[in-house]
C-alpha cells in the first residue's frame, strides 16, 4: 500500500466533492447507473433492517431494538441480495448495502445496478467519506423526519472507471478492508483479554490468592467459612459489611439543582456507568444553598447505586476520594466504615468480581433491577490488617495504570486503523491513487478470503465469532 501511485493523469469532474479524477475516468448522472425496485407483494419474505455498520440485514440480526411490522407486509419493498438501499440515515452513514433478500419499509428507496459489473465498486464509493458528506446536500426534512431526496441525488453525478479497473478496486478494497478489520477484531479481543487480565489481578489481590508484597501465595490458609471465597490468608479476617460500618440512604433534589459550580454531587448514574472503583471527581454540581438538601459523603465513603437495567450494573460500586464537601443523590447507598480501614483497598474489595456476583444476587425486579441496605450489609469482604489492605491498594493502583495504558495505546491503534481505511477508501475509489497494479499481485487466497468476508461469513469488526490465534499475533503491539 506503500508504493501506491497517483494516476498519471487528471482532469477537472466539475463535481465539487470530487475534485480532480482521473482523465479516462467517465462521470455519469446517478440515474443512469441505477435502477428503482418497487416490487411489492412478497409478505412470505423475511422483514429486513438498514444499519449502518452491517448493510441491510434480517431484522433478528440486528442488535438493537427494532419495531417489527406485523401487518400489511404486502406493502413492503422487496429487496434482492445486493440492492443498495437509501434508508432514513443514510445521509449520516451512506448508502446500505444488502447481504439479504426480504421486505423493508416503503419509506425506503432501494436501487440495483444497471449494469452487474458496476456492483462493487459502487458498494465502496457509497460508503465512502466523501461521497456521505455529499449527501448532506440531498438532506430534505427536518430533525427526525431527514431524508434523501432521491429525486435530486438521481441527477446527481458520480465517478465511472473502466469495467476492468473497478474490478481492480473492488478486489484491492475488499482484501484491504478485510485485513484491517481483522487487526481491529484482534486488537479489541486484546483489550477484552486486558480487562480480563485487570479483574483477575483485582481478584487474587483482596481474596488473598497472592500475597502482593510477595508475589508469592501466603504461607498459610484457613477455611473462610464463605463458600464463595474458599480460603483466605490465616490471619485475615472476613467480615460481613454490616458488622464494621454504617449504611445511609442518599436522597436529594432534581436535574434543575445541577449547575456549572458548587458542590460536587455523585449520582447514581455516575456509578453504575463507572469502569473504574474510585471517585475522585464529579462531573456534576449543585447549588452551594441547595446542597443542604442532599446527603453529604465524606473521604473514604462506599457508594453503591441502588438500582440499575442489568445485573452487571446492580450495586455498581465506588468509593469517595473526593475530600472537602461532597453529597450524593437519590438512588444511591453509602457505606461508612466506623472501623480503621484503607479506604482504596475498600473500594477495589467491594466492586471486585466476588463482590460483583454477590450482588447480582440480592438484586431484585424484572426491567430495572434494585439493590438495599438490608442485602449489601451481609456482603462478605476479607479484611487483611490495615497495613496490607494499603499495601494492596497501592500494588492495584500500580496494576491498572499499567493496564491502563496498555488499553489507551490499543485503542488509539484502533482508531489510527479505523483512520487509514477511511482515507484509503476515498482516496481510492475518488481515483487519487491507482491500484491497478497492486490488485494484480494478490494472491488468490487473499482475493477468496475478501469474497467470503465481503458475503459475511467470516469474521469481521461486527462478526465476534471469531478464531483468535492468527489475529493475536498481528494485534499484540
Amino acid at each position: 500500500m506503500t508504493a501506491l501511485q497517483s494516476y498519471p493523469a487528471y482532469k477537472d469532474s466539475g463535481v465539487e466533492w470530487l475534485g480532480d479524477v482521473p482523465e479516462h475516468w467517465e462521470l455519469r448522472r446517478t440515474k443512469t447507473l441505477l435502477k428503482q425496485r418497487t416490487e411489492k407483494g412478497f409478505p412470505d419474505e423475511p422483514l429486513l433492517a438498514a444499519t449502518q455498520t452491517k448493510g441491510v440485514v434480517r431484522k433478528e440480526q440486528y442488535e438493537n431494538r427494532t419495531v417489527l411490522a406485523l401487518k400489511d407486509l404486502h406493502l413492503l419493498k422487496l429487496v434482492r441480495v445486493g440492492d443498495f438501499v437509501i434508508s432514513l440515515r443514510s445521509f449520516q452513514g451512506g448508502i446500505e448495502f444488502a447481504r439479504e433478500q426480504g421486505i423493508i419499509s416503503p419509506a425506503y428507496t432501494v436501487l440495483f445496478p444497471v449494469h452487474p459489473e458496476d456492483h462493487g465498486y459502487l458498494s465502496h464509493l457509497f460508503k465512502s467519506a466523501p461521497y456521505v458528506e455529499n449527501l448532506s446536500l440531498f438532506v430534505t426534512g427536518i430533525r427526525q423526519g431527514q431524508n434523501i431526496d432521491y429525486a435530486k441525488l438521481a441527477r446527481s453525478r458520480l465517478p465511472l472507471p473502466p469495467a476492468r479497473e473497478q474490478t481492480a478496486i473492488t478486489r484491492f478494497l475488499d482484501d484491504a478492508d478485510h485485513r484491517i478489520r481483522r487487526y481491529i477484531r484482534a486488537k479489541e479481543r486484546l483489550i477484552e483479554l486486558l480487562e480480563e487480565e485487570r479483574r483477575t489481578t483485582i481478584h487474587e489481590a483482596v481474596t488473598g490468592r497472592i500475597d502482593v508484597r510477595t508475589g508469592q501465595p501466603y504461607p498459610a490458609y484457613k477455611d473462610s467459612g464463605v463458600e464463595w471465597l474458599g480460603e483466605v490468608p490465616e490471619h485475615w479476617e472476613v467480615r460481613s459489611l454490616g458488622t464494621f460500618g454504617r449504611f445511609f440512604k442518599g436522597s436529594g433534589g432534581t436535574k434543575a439543582d445541577v449547575t456549572a459550580q458548587g458542590v460536587p454531587c455523585v449520582r447514581y448514574g455516575d456509578l453504575y456507568t463507572r469502569h473504574q472503583f474510585r471517585i475522585t471527581e464529579s462531573k456534576a454540581c449543585v447549588a452551594t444553598h441547595r446542597a443542604g438538601a442532599y446527603t453529604p459523603v465524606r473521604y473514604g465513603d462506599v457508594l453503591f447505586a441502588g438500582s440499575g437495567e442489568t445485573l452487571e450494573e446492580i450495586g455498581k460500586s465506588a468509593v469517595n476520594l473526593i475530600r472537602g464537601s461532597t453529597v450524593c443523590g437519590g438512588d444511591v447507598i453509602v457505606f461508612r466504615p466506623t472501623i480503621g480501614v484503607d479506604a482504596e483497598f475498600m473500594g477495589w474489595s467491594t466492586d471486585c468480581r466476588r463482590a460483583a456476583s454477590q450482588k447480582a444476587r440480592m438484586g431484585r425486579g424484572i426491567t430495572v433491577m434494585h439493590i438495599y441496605s438490608s442485602g449489601l450489609k451481609y456482603l462478605a469482604v476479607p479484611l487483611p490488617p490495615l497495613t496490607e489492605q494499603t499495601a494492596i491498594a497501592r500494588f492495584l493502583a500500580a496494576a491498572e495504570r499499567r493496564l491502563s495504558a496498555r488499553r489507551t495505546t490499543v485503542a488509539r491503534q484502533i482508531a489510527l486503523l479505523r483512520e487509514y481505511r477511511t482515507r484509503l477508501i476515498a482516496d481510492v475509489v475518488t481515483g487519487k491513487l491507482d491500484v491497478r497494479e497492486a490488485a494484480a499481485k494478490l494472491p488468490e487466497t487473499a482475493l477468496l478470503a475478501a469474497d467470503r468476508d465481503r458475503a459475511g461469513t467470516i469474521p469481521t469488526e461486527s462478526n465476534p465469532h471469531s478464531t483468535e490465534s492468527d489475529m493475536m499475533k498481528e494485534a499484540v503491539p
